[in-house]
């Protein structure tokens, strides 16, 4: 990597989920933790353990630094399994030709979110730009159920990485915070009191009163 401006790769997950959040995350430095975050940094906490696995012609590579200067982005691969393939890639901790299948560790109960496919699939970007690899697929692996969500990198899913890289690249250069939106997903938020998404449409509804009351007066 060199000294230019990558942004957090996991920022993409963010902006899927909502761009304000991602927003304030990146131009404000915001965060506030709630049980869920605290859980899933708790779990990730026994993960992110730099080192490498061997057996047979199989690797685990844990806590791997991916980025892309396509991209833009850059972050950390939870594990990267490596398996001998002819028509692999090669790595330095292989003395073979290895196909690469990256594992996002997630907590909870398994579920497809879109945000962690993006994700997973911006990991897996990241490698076959570094290696000159492809990669077809890798998985989410939730850690409390012990199960994984095989993820099939296909157009669709490339061109939403892409299209939260943009995005996130956007917010960094304009240091703009998008509106609030209030939603469902708004209760589940860390940031839920900071962003205060009901706050906008209360003070239009308050100007919308104060205008109407402005006309009543001038029709007496």
């Amino acid at each position: 990597m060199d000294d230019r401006d990558y942004l957090p790769l996991s920022w993409l997950s963010q902006a899927e989920y909502c761009l304000r959040r991602a927003a304030l995350l990146l131009n404000e430095r915001v965060w506030a933790e709630n049980e869920e975050t605290a859980k899933g940094r708790y779990e990730h906490m026994r993960v992110h353990d730099k080192r490498i696995e061997r057996r047979g012609d199989r690797l685990k590579l844990y806590d791997c630094t991916v980025f892309s200067e396509t991209l833009g982005i850059w972050g950390k691969c939870d594990c990267i399994e490596a398996e001998r393939w002819d028509q692999g890639c090669r790595i330095k901790a292989a003395d073979f030709p290895v196909r690469l299948f990256p594992i996002e560790y997630k907590h909870g109960s398994v579920r497809e979110e879109q945000s962690y496919m993006i994700q997973l699939c911006a990991q897996a970007m990241c490698l076959e730009e570094m290696f000159r690899t492809e990669i077809a697929a890798g998985a989410l692996f939730f850690i409390s159920a012990h199960r994984r969500l095989e993820v099939i990198f296909n157009d669709r899913l490339r061109t939403a990485v892409r299209s939260r890289a943009a995005d996130l690249k956007q917010l960094w250069e304009k240091q703009s915070i998008p509106p609030a939106e209030y939603s469902a997903k708004c209760k589940r938020c860390s940031l839920h009191e900071y962003c205060m998404p009901k706050a906008r449409t209360s003070a239009i509804d308050y100007c919308k009163n104060l205008e109407l009351e402005a006309v009543e007066m001038d029709d007496i």
